[in-house]
């Protein structure tokens, strides 16, 4: 067995990540972001019932406030209202900067601890929301800086085996390998019934909606 870490939000992307090192054999070390979102709390929730069901080795809760001091994301700043009215075209206001390439960092560090080999991240190129970074060419160009700025023996790949799927592949794959999607939350605004018309969402019940199957999670509308 190979040590890889898992950046896993709670969402459905990043739970089927990995799902697919647990299916490959690795062992997992799960990492989550506490970052000020809106949904802190329930993405946490999730993380820990992911973590746990991929047997996760070690677990790592890390709480970054500063990005509260970052602020230009409805993610963030509550005084942005979160788009509802369809998925936005370009770059969202939910884009978070940087947000990838700092999480990436940090689990790099984390990784060379462990000596773990790889980072598992569940971007989506896609099907996303227009973030730039979860582009496949930023991430490579990411791994080559990593292993720059690393031990020579370190030597890690980051793995995105979600980056060409989009949603409805993304859930039947989910289904097929037996994530509990149950358990996974995309919502960018509540915690209680996920909104139902906020991007994630959107993108969220229309990959379920093309793969033909019903989503597990409670919403609002």
């Amino acid at each position: 067995m190979s040590k890889v870490v898992c950046i896993i939000s709670g969402g459905m992307d990043s739970a089927l990540a990995a799902k697919i090192a647990q299916h490959n054999g690795d062992d997992i070390i799960a990492v989550h972001f506490n970052y000020g979102q809106r949904t802190e709390a329930k993405e946490l929730l999730a993380f820990r019932k992911i973590a746990s069901h991929v047997d996760a080795v070690a677990s790592y809760e890390i709480d970054l406030p500063f990005f509260g001091d970052i602020g230009t994301s409805a993610l963030i700043d509550k005084d942005i209202d979160i788009p509802s009215e369809g998925v936005e075209a370009g770059v969202p206001v939910t884009y978070v900067p940087f947000r990838n390439g700092i999480f990436l960092s940090i689990a790099t560090a984390i990784a060379e601890k462990h000596g773990a080999k790889a980072l598992y991240i569940g971007v989506v190129e896609e099907d996303s929301s227009g973030y730039p970074d979860c582009r496949a060419s930023y991430i490579m160009q990411m791994q080559t800086a990593i292993n720059l700025g690393t031990k020579e023996e370190t030597n890690i790949e980051i793995k995105m085996p979600l980056v060409h799927l989009d949603k409805s592949q993304i859930v039947a794959k989910a289904l097929a390998l037996g994530v509990p999607l149950i358990d996974t939350w995309s919502c960018y605004s509540a915690e209680d019934k996920a909104c139902g018309v906020c991007d994630s969402c959107r993108l969220r019940l229309r990959g379920f909606e093309k793969a033909g199957v019903r989503d597990p999670i409670l919403y609002k509308r």
